[in-house]
């Protein structure tokens, strides 16, 4: 059986986007890569998994809704997590009974749930 080994997501800033997973959400750093231009990368553990901040130079593009292709990063949510959003201003977009939805500092979709998943799951 497969399992998810890595999300990546491309940053403008990976030093202001990984402090925002890292210190607001709880997300131990387990690696950082430089190269010439510096901070390339830094990864964070989701567990089993690894969520990797990566460098780029693209555009930043906001995805609105349920998009095509990967459009929401949803994380199981830590305790005091909302408070510390509100804390720094986030906006929560909005909320459901289990979940709440918000943009991390590049405007990512994220969400961070308590809903209860399938055992195994």
């Amino acid at each position: 059986m497969s399992r998810l080994h890595h999300v990546a997501l491309g940053a403008i800033d990976v030093e202001r986007v990984a402090s925002f997973y890292r210190d607001v959400l709880d997300l131990p750093e387990t690696a950082r890569h430089e190269d010439a231009r510096g901070l390339r990368s830094v990864w964070l553990s989701l567990g089993p998994s690894v969520l990797m901040i990566e460098r780029t130079d693209e555009p930043l593009r906001r995805v609105q809704g349920v998009g095509a292709g990967p459009f929401l990063l949803a994380l199981t949510a830590p305790s005091g997590a909302e408070a510390a959003l509100l804390r720094l201003g986030v906006v929560i977009e909005s909320r459901s009974e289990y979940t709440l939805y918000f943009r991390d500092p590049e405007g990512n979709r994220v969400a961070l749930s308590r809903y209860p998943l399938p055992a195994g799951a």
